[in-house]
């Protein structure tokens, strides 16, 4: 195992000492990639990490496992697709968990037979998800993490740059959208998503980019993001087109108050709900509280969303080292939508923005 991995084991165990955890398993995917830097093929056959109090191994299908010695040299369980997985599952666990005691926990993100895979040969234990071990572990980053998601960040703000220098009328939600994709490919990295929103399209949160034509007037949602090195960004900015529309300053002016508000909340031992709280009652106290739709943030890591979130129903207290996005909006049906985003590491004294760019809006030439 690598040093960090070896450190993040040890982490772990000491979380299921806390929780009374036995077992922990996880399938191909985020959390087998933090925990052991890596994961096979994902597909039907069962592939499994399983972590006991002392020691650890994989469930593999045959014909991973010979690769998988290349990034691991924790055991292999294999099976063949002629034998089927149940014996060697057995063995895995009369090797790692053979006390069969405390509670077992299963990562909710791998496929429901990989699941049942496990309970069915563990019948009677208690079980999880991983939101208090592997789950919590990850939402604090550590050095490293923080110094691919900063390189993320920059590397976002340039592809924003570049799909704003493109912003004309006549170009269509799409073409500003491959503009994005084809600046992330060219420096190293490959698009998450990317978001152009015109106008009414922009009152949709989670818009589908399509084949709307710009034009002068328009307010424009830019929500982009790529991965680098493994690790993703995520940044919303507005543009707008000529001149922006009707009432367009004002709400702007909200949403901006409304980062800045969950900006000033967001501190080590404060709750997420109260983070969500607010930028919320910024926003309702300028009476447009109904069209604040979604959570204030999300957390980023390894995948683009992961805990904390930062919803008004949270309980979550907040860590020193935890990476999350502040992003309230307002989106008004049939007329536009603005959204603020930025992702943030909550250092001792609150958070540190990882972007660069400033959050005015940008005019384009109409």
């Amino acid at each position: 195992m690598t040093d960090i991995a070896a450190q993040r084991m040890a982490r772990l165990r000491e979380k299921m000492r806390e929780t009374g955890t036995g077992l922990v398993a996880l399938g191909p995917g985020s959390h087998m990639q933090w925990l052991a830097g890596f994961y096979p093929h994902p597909d039907e056959r069962p592939a499994l990490l399983l972590v006991g109090p002392n020691k650890a191994g994989f469930l593999m299908p045959a014909l991973n496992a010979e690769a998988s010695k290349l990034s691991t040299s924790l055991p292999m369980f294999a099976w063949a697709d002629a034998d089927g997985p149940d014996a060697a599952l057995a063995r895995a666990l009369a090797e790692i968990f053979p006390k069969r005691s405390g509670r077992i926990v299963l990562d909710e993100t791998m496929r429901a037979d990989f699941a049942l895979l496990v309970i069915d040969a563990l019948p009677g234990l208690a079980r999880a998800f991983t939101d208090d071990t592997v789950g919590t572990l990850r939402a604090s980053k550590d050095d490293a993490e923080y110094r691919k998601l900063k390189a993320s960040a920059l590397l976002d703000d340039r592809a924003m740059q570049a799909a704003r220098a493109a912003l004309k009328p006549g170009m269509t939600e799409t073409d500003i959208a491959d503009v994005v994709k084809e600046f992330f490919a060219a420096n190293g990295a490959r698009v998450q998503f990317a978001i152009i929103g015109a106008s009414e399209n922009g009152a949709h949160p989670h818009h589908s980019t399509g084949g709307r034509v710009l034009k002068r007037g328009d307010a424009v949602v830019m929500d982009i993001g790529g991965r680098l090195d493994g690790y993703p960004s995520d940044m919303t900015r507005m543009a707008i087109i000529g001149e922006a529309p009707e009432g367009y300053a004002e709400v702007h002016a909200v949403v901006e108050k409304a980062v800045q508000a969950a900006l000033a909340k967001a501190k080590p031992g404060v709750k997420a709900k109260e983070v969500d709280k607010a930028a919320r009652d910024v926003i309702t106290a300028a009476g447009y509280g109904d069209y604040f739709v979604h959570r204030t943030g999300h957390g980023l890591g390894i995948d683009v969303h992961e805990s904390p979130y930062i919803t008004a129903t949270s309980e979550t207290v907040l860590a020193e080292g935890m990476v999350f996005s502040i992003e309230p909006g307002i989106y008004l049906p049939g007329r536009f939508g603005i959204r603020l985003e930025d992702i943030v590491i909550l250092r001792k004294d609150g958070p540190e923005i990882l972007s660069g760019l400033p959050r005015e809006a940008f005019v384009a030439a109409g």
